[in-house]
């Protein structure tokens, strides 16, 4: 099937007044396919990669979306409505999809790469449902594929790390090695070199999108060499890494970690209290908002418009993609490139690497 790719113009507030105008064909069963524009029958529900519904990012981002839908339009949470399945293990992926399959929903959310293969076989055994996979491509007629570009905000992160880092030594932190971590990567560090040709970008893995402890050593090996700001996309095990800088931050108030948060803002993450004086250790976060993409494919299949077999791209055009608000700790003329290589990237004067070979290209 030829992949073809959607551009969508999104806004954060979904105005619920467009989704009373949605027709249908009423006389047809369209109960698992894409909606008829009656809220009373429409429910959507999603399930979660092993970060967990809590894993305050990425899965969690998802969730806050599909609440958002629910009560934008009047849905109750539960099996009449919306809802989730949460998944433990990679084994718990075919069985929550199926389960939601079912019970005749009328969109399945598959969040997360790591569920694609699953989605895939459930897609083929119950072509009468809508499949939604996000940060994959799976090419069939009832699913769509939501992607993002990361890369672009990982871009502008890097520019606030290579501004920002006093020892010149910056850390990145991922889940799994594999093609969708590695446009944080590639973009993070081509940000940073940018404007900092003389910093050193320590990279590594953790092999896992929910291992907190795993991340919480290695966040300690990194500060423990010199390194001052780590940025890390790594779902759950990204909790180790703030763990890691505000225990540095309780030994030392003056010490100087900072951690870049990653899919939503994560200033929250950041809090530390030491000796009654508030601190945070959150220096920005690359937001990536799923939670709108979410909303904005429940409300096209609501309406009768769901695009299957379609590969839809969320970048910092469609304001899926930015910094976060929370610049606090930002310095000014960071903040003021952020804006100048925001504008180069829309108008593609400014390249950002995807790949690992686009970034060697670059000479990074």
């Amino acid at each position: 099937m030829k992949k073809r790719k959607l551009g969508l113009a999104l806004s954060v507030v979904l105005a619920a007044g467009t989704l009373l105008g949605a027709c249908g064909n009423k006389e047809e069963d369209t109960k698992g396919k894409s909606g008829d524009g009656e809220k009373d029958n429409f429910k959507v529900a999603m399930v979660t990669d092993i970060g967990g519904i809590d894993d305050k990012s990425f899965n969690q981002s998802s969730w806050e979306g599909l609440q958002a839908f629910g009560k934008e339009n009047g849905l109750k949470e539960g099996p009449d409505g919306f809802t989730y399945l949460q998944s433990k293990s990679d084994a718990d992926y075919t069985t929550n999809l199926q389960k939601l399959a079912r019970q005749d929903f009328n969109l399945v959310f598959g969040i997360g790469y790591a569920l694609a293969e699953s989605l895939t076989e459930v897609a083929d055994s119950k072509k009468d449902t809508n499949f939604a996979i996000v940060d994959s491509v799976v090419e069939k007629d009832n699913v769509a594929s939501v992607n993002f570009k990361e890369d672009q905000g990982s871009f502008l992160v890097g520019v606030i790390a290579g501004l920002s880092t006093k020892s010149n030594k910056i850390g990145f932190v991922g889940g799994v090695d594999g093609e969708l971590i590695n446009k944080f990567e590639a973009g993070f560090i081509a940000g940073v070199k940018t404007v900092n040709k003389t910093a050193d970008v320590n990279v590594q893995y953790a092999a896992s999108f929910g291992d907190a402890a795993k991340g919480q050593a290695i966040a300690n090996s990194m500060y423990g060499s010199g390194i001052d700001i780590i940025y890390h996309a790594a779902g759950g095990t990204g909790n180790g890494v703030f763990s890691a800088a505000k225990e540095l931050k309780k030994k030392d108030p003056e010490s100087n970690v900072w951690v870049i948060g990653v899919d939503r803002d994560q200033v929250e993450e950041g809090k530390v209290t030491v000796d009654g004086k508030d601190y945070n250790v959150t220096l920005t976060s690359m937001v990536k908002r799923v939670d709108v993409a979410v909303q904005d494919l429940s409300k096209q299949a609501l309406e009768g418009k769901f695009p299957g077999g379609k590969i839809i791209q969320y970048g910092i055009e469609e304001n899926a993609i930015m910094v976060s608000d929370s610049k606090d700790n930002v310095s000014s003329e960071a903040l003021k490139a952020v804006d100048e290589y925001t504008a180069k990237i829309k108008s593609g004067d400014q390249k950002v690497p995807s790949t690992r070979a686009e970034l060697k290209e670059m000479g990074f």
